[in-house]
């Protein structure tokens, strides 16, 4: 992509973008995402699944015990289409839910070792196609990259993902 002019004012610097600019940004993201779920749909072509049940696994994964509620918020999925993967999930022997202790009526979402180990495959593929680009990019891209992405989500969705962060550490 051609260099961005940047001028000073007010101690601030502003990037000023060409609509060119910016139209191969949007084609670059778009080949990028191509390639970035590349490798878990080839593994998820093969057992009838597709990136709605890669999507549920991960954050699964990422919050175990979660309610499909949560799960319904983070996906921003109906709930028609998410109990249709979570019931293949389930069936399938990769997703357990269990009822809530305090709320019978919450269902709470847990990988089964099958689960773990599936979306271990899929977590690894991409893991390694993220460590590979960024370590050709150099730590300051890296960094560039991330606040672009928080600058991109809409204000829910980046508390959202400031939220599953959070329980991480």
């Amino acid at each position: 992509m051609a260099e961005a002019g940047v001028q000073a004012q007010g101690g601030e610097a502003l990037l000023y973008l060409t609509d060119e600019q910016l139209r191969q940004g949007i084609e670059a993201m778009f080949f990028a995402y191509r390639g970035f779920t590349a490798d878990p749909d080839r593994i998820l072509q093969g057992l009838s699944y597709g990136r709605a049940h890669h999507r549920a696994l991960h954050f699964i994964h990422c919050a175990p015990g979660t309610t499909v509620n949560n799960l319904l918020n983070i996906l921003g999925v109906t709930k028609q289409s998410l109990n249709r993967v979570l019931r293949t999930l389930v069936e399938d022997g990769l997703v357990e839910s269990r009822v809530g202790r305090a709320d019978k009526r919450e269902r709470h979402l847990f990988l089964t070792p099958a689960g773990d180990q599936l979306e271990r495959q899929l977590s690894d593929a991409q893991r390694a196609r993220m460590r590979a680009a960024f370590r050709q990019a150099g730590p300051e891209a890296v960094a560039g990259f991330r606040r672009v992405l928080e600058a991109m989500m809409d204000p829910d969705m980046h508390r959202q993902y400031l939220r599953l962060r959070e329980n991480r550490t």
